[in-house]
């Protein structure tokens, strides 16, 4: 007797989509970004200005929130190009959801500066009040992936996915985290609800980053 064909339909469900890309321009910025920056930190009243988490952080300098916000010309062309690239990612995932014919336009809600001294560190934490959020890397150091130095990790968000290991689960990656390199020029975008971190980072040279929260609106 002939096997009847049978049809598998593959629902992929509670993806977690990433986004990495390399501003071109960034040579161009980078001196520029680096003196504003330390030319705000060494104006700071205290190492973490914003006085979000002060203990989940350890030597390093943050800025308050706003720092696209700032009017001076290298801080409006990166966030123009930032908010291009929100726009581009969160509607590339959420087109088939939206109302035929919708446009939104990502707004950048909350932005500011880390610079990372010897031993420095974030603990693991995820952004409120927004949907995407990202890392741009001003200046990465002596980041290393190989010793993981100074990377940022990813937490896999579907807790007790690894409870149980067979072969069956080994598309799950069981390390329960992904890790990014940080290099010069790179932007990293993800959803407000992934937990990440810094991982401690050595060197005497620091590590300079720019990260931010947005929101995504529909255009009228």
């Amino acid at each position: 007797m002939q096997q009847p064909e049978i049809l598998i339909e593959d629902i992929n469900v509670w993806e977690t989509q990433m986004f990495t890309l390399q501003n071109p321009l960034h040579a161009n910025i980078k001196q520029p970004l680096l003196e504003l920056i330390y030319q705000l930190r060494d104006g700071q009243q205290q190492a973490i200005e914003s006085e979000v988490a002060p203990t989940a952080k350890h030597a390093l300098y943050e800025s308050t929130l706003d720092l696209l916000q700032r009017q001076e010309p290298v801080i409006q062309e990166l966030r123009e190009f930032t908010e291009d690239m929100l726009t581009m990612v969160a509607s590339s995932v959420n087109q088939p959801f939206w109302p035929e014919g919708a446009e939104a336009k990502a707004d950048i809600v909350e932005s500011w500066f880390h610079v990372t001294e010897n031993g420095g560190y974030h603990d693991t934490h995820a952004h409120p009040n927004c949907s995407w959020c990202g890392i741009y890397y001003v200046d990465a150091g002596d980041c290393d992936i190989s010793s993981r130095n100074g990377i940022n990790r990813f937490y896999d968000p579907r807790h007790g996915a690894d409870q149980y290991l067979d072969a069956g689960t080994a598309y799950l990656n069981s390390t329960g985290s992904w890790d990014f390199e940080a290099v010069d020029g790179q932007m990293v975008i993800f959803p407000s609800y992934l937990k990440h971190a810094a991982m401690p980072y050595f060197s005497q040279k620091d590590r300079v980053i720019i990260a931010f929260n947005s929101q995504i609106h529909f255009q009228e």
